[in-house]
């Protein structure tokens, strides 16, 4: 998956001579880092997900639907995890201001979780309709990376929706901050990025502790390298936290599927709020939606690894449960599952990445 393929363009440079090593490899000293330990053998799952893309961006908006108000909060590509708590701020900002009354809700996955969250906090009674719970849905496989990545086209966005990610953007930056720890198993970590130049100014308040970095400092060879520092959730814990805390708050979950927006209609709340993701493809006729498989890697944990990249070649983040390897950006694929060949090419990349030796 080409995560930085929608945010920044890369060129290529070379390491001192000394440490000149291939394209994209691990430097040797003085720069260097604990190396990830690639190999088939240390493989412990494969996984593959599809993020609900859209070219022209998530929606959050309203529409009547008979006596109720439905607000859409969906269609957030690679980006879900990251925009959740402040695009969910946006549809709550929406949908609840004049409602007092119950609150329908209707997907479990990070987005229906945290738009049930803020409802509560507002005072609403809630309840989550639901096909699927955690750990079965989409936002379960998500790599959990703070950063916005491939969720829209620049060409295919108005100055109102940039409005919208920029508001949203910023509340989640906030709101992950006060989660960090092992409660939601959100951590801090130092990432390496290629390209050059300072991040673009909507999103340089997200590159915290930004460097360029330069001939001894880049602890990997052939292209330049940024560091900063951003926030990784371990999805898994997070998503089991969050529904915690939406059943302690009394909070209601029924599993049921819906086949018709006629049979949301017939709910019995009269504030609905849509987050079903890839879903709402069919069950609210938006053919701009589309599906964009993810395949991933994941290695055994390795406890030394404390910091993340993202390069051309691929991208690793690491996580108590294992390492995760990426990844794949494939449009128009509606299965969630690996391939043989795809699986091979990731390990691949990321053994070449990793294949020097640590100078101790």
């Amino acid at each position: 998956m080409d995560r930085r393929g929608f945010l920044t363009s890369t060129t290529s440079a070379a390491l001192l001579a000394a440490c000149a090593t291939p394209r994209g490899v691990l430097a040797p000293a003085p720069a260097c880092l604990p190396r990830v330990r690639v190999a088939e053998s240390r493989v412990i799952r494969t996984i593959a997900g599809l993020r609900p893309f859209r070219a022209s961006g998530f929606v959050v908006r309203a529409e009547p639907l008979g006596d109720k108000l439905l607000v859409h909060n969906y269609g957030h590509g690679g980006a879900g995890i990251t925009l959740s708590w402040g695009s969910s701020k946006l549809a709550a900002d929406i949908g609840l201001p004049g409602h007092s009354g119950p609150v329908a809700v209707i997907g479990a996955g990070v987005m229906g979780l945290s738009t049930a969250r803020l409802a509560q906090e507002r005072g609403r009674v809630v309840t989550i309709y639901t096909a699927a719970m955690p750990p079965e849905t989409t936002s379960n496989i998500a790599g959990g990376q703070i950063h916005p990545a491939s969720h829209y086209r620049p060409n295919a966005v108005n100055d109102a929706w940039r409005g919208q990610y920029a508001a949203a953007m910023a509340f989640s930056w906030r709101r992950f901050q006060l989660l960090v720890g092992e409660d939601y198993g959100v951590r801090w970590l130092p990432t390496y990025e290629s390209g050059s130049g300072p991040p673009s100014r909507m999103l340089a308040p997200y590159y915290a502790g930004f460097e360029q970095l330069e001939g001894a400092a880049n602890p990997f060879a052939g292209a330049p390298v940024r560091l900063y520092h951003t926030m990784y959730v371990e999805t898994g814990r997070y998503l089991r936290k969050l529904t915690e805390d939406f059943l302690t708050a009394g909070g209601r979950i029924e599993v049921r599927s819906f086949a018709s927006p006629a049979e949301i209609a017939a709910l019995p709340e009269r504030r609905v709020f849509n987050c079903t993701g890839l879903g709402a493809r069919a069950l609210f006729g938006d053919a701009e939606l589309e599906p964009v498989r993810g395949q991933l890697a994941v290695l055994l944990p390795q406890p030394e690894i404390r910091y993340a990249y993202s390069l051309n070649e691929g991208y690793m983040f690491p996580r108590p449960d294992g390492i995760l390897l990426g990844g794949t950006f494939e449009h128009g694929m509606w299965d969630p599952v690996t391939t043989p060949e795809a699986i091979a090419g990731i390990v691949q990349a990321h053994r070449q990445i990793n294949a020097g030796a640590c100078a101790s």
